[in-house]
């Protein structure tokens, strides 16, 4: 069958690949990597045919090995990060289920029994929901969808009985799914998604599906954010390899638009999720969908709305409310995203793109002339006063510019700062914690990475009055 034929049926063919396999890279090879154009000759790059190898300049080989040594730190501390993250994490919430740090003491002091923390109760909070406890949506009958959708994003890093929990008891919605689904990059089942059904939303009744973004002490989610690989696909644009592998792309030479019951894709995260919206769609004809995520979730979030778009599938397009993404990596080139503004404008689907500050995330992979990753859609923008306006693109569009580091600087101080103002000035709700008062002053050490917190996200909806709705 022809490619054309093949586009023409929505089986969308892949033409081109750059796929950078950092496990693989030995110092030789990173060696010969600087020296060397012909990247093509390197046993940890796996590339096409259609790549014009010689157009590789230091500049950009450089970018690739950065990348690449930054992976592999990445998966030395892997094993190291987890453990960490779990004592972290459960000594944080042996002081929350035990009324505090204050009233754990005592109940050391005084021998009474203590309750000990289990990871899959609803009571365990992850270190994002340690940050930030709030947990309601805003005080009105219809909550903007904005509000829903940063609220929900946060909530995704946690497990599914904690998720469960908010949904029913706090938010009073219908809690449809929840899953961990295989994923093709870091080869085990760390895509985690959840979907939600509001009711009584208005003007018509939401289905939330929410994808969980990258976690704080998950080397293999931090590899996927700075990874360089792409997949090319015919009319279409390049694509970032590691967030469509998340959900669910093998990296064979085409990603079909149906499959079989029985196929191994069937119980990826892009079919099941299609799926499981189409079957509740279907039973409630006034209903419509959004999608949404935090960070890397942010990008599963749009490319799942890409894979509807190239699928033309109108149906479900003519469901799709519109796409919220906080602090979300950019995931395509500039043609990519030129066919996706072409195409969500001509049906009506509205995608915004919320930037925080200095974020860090949402400047990577890197926008310049030596690679070729775009942001496109609308980007709301937030100051540290957290004043909103619209823009093509946030400024300093790329973290590493050498320029704006002691702005950056200057501005962690600051926001280190404001935590302690900010409850006199907004009100208790944004009174900082012990905990998020430490994790502001990392961001003296790595300017922007503090300002990726679904915490400021939720204060820039909540505070500002320029929003989506």
């Amino acid at each position: 069958m022809a490619q054309d034929d093949k586009f023409r049926l929505g089986e969308i063919p892949r033409s081109d690949y750059f796929i950078v396999h950092a496990d693989q890279a030995t110092v030789f090879d990173l060696a010969r990597l600087l020296t060397s154009k012909n990247v093509k000759r390197l046993r940890f790059i796996d590339c096409g045919e259609g790549i014009w190898f010689r157009n590789y300049s230091f500049k950009r080989r450089w970018i690739i090995f950065v990348s690449v040594v930054a992976q592999k730190v990445f998966l030395l501390l892997k094993w190291p990060s987890k453990l960490i993250g779990f004592w972290i994490e459960w000594w944080l919430n042996l002081f929350r289920i035990n009324g505090g740090l204050l009233q754990f003491c005592i109940k050391i002091l005084t021998g009474r029994s203590l309750k000990c923390p289990n990871k899959h109760s609803p009571d365990f909070v992850t270190l994002i929901g340690n940050l930030d406890h709030r947990v309601e949506l805003r005080k009105s009958r219809y909550p903007s969808v904005s509000h829903l959708c940063v609220m929900a994003s946060k909530i995704a890093y946690e497990n599914q009985a904690f998720v469960h929990k908010i949904v029913t008891k706090k938010w009073k919605m219908v809690h449809l799914a929840f899953h961990n689904f295989y994923n093709a990059y870091t080869k085990d089942y760390t895509t985690q998604a959840f979907i939600c059904y509001n009711k009584k939303a208005h003007p018509s009744k939401l289905i939330a599906v929410t994808f969980r973004g990258t976690s704080p002490f998950d080397a293999d989610d931090w590899r996927t954010d700075i990874d360089l690989s792409w997949y090319e696909f015919q009319h279409i644009g390049k694509v970032h390899a590691g967030f469509l592998n998340s959900l669910g792309f093998p990296g064979t030479d085409s990603w079909p638009k149906h499959i079989d019951p029985d196929h191994p894709l069937s119980s990826s995260a892009y079919y099941t999720i299609r799926e499981k919206l189409r079957d509740n769609l279907k039973r409630d004809e006034g209903a419509k969908f959004i999608l949404t995520g935090h960070s890397m979730g942010g990008a599963l979030a749009v490319l799942f709305a890409a894979l509807l778009v190239i699928h033309e599938d109108e149906w479900m397009l003519e469901r799709l409310e519109g796409v919220y993404t906080f602090g979300q990596p950019r995931v395509g080139d500039w043609r990519f995203g030129e066919y996706m503004n072409h195409k969500m404008m001509s049906l009506g689907v509205k995608y915004w793109r919320y930037v925080y500050c200095n974020d860090m995330v949402s400047r990577i992979p890197c926008d310049d002339k030596s690679l070729f990753f775009r942001h496109f859609g609308q980007c709301f923008y937030y100051n540290s006063l957290y004043q909103g306006k619209e823009m093509e693109e946030a400024p300093n569009k790329n973290y590493f510019s050498p320029v704006c580091f002691i702005p950056m600087f200057l501005n962690a101080i600051w926001e280190l700062v404001r935590g302690f103002i900010l409850p006199c000035w907004k009100g208790c709700e944004y009174k900082e914690g012990w905990f998020m008062v430490l994790y502001r002053m990392s961001g003296l050490i790595l300017p922007g990475f503090s300002s990726h917190s679904a915490r400021d996200y939720i204060n820039s909806v909540r505070l500002s009055h320029h929003e989506a709705n």
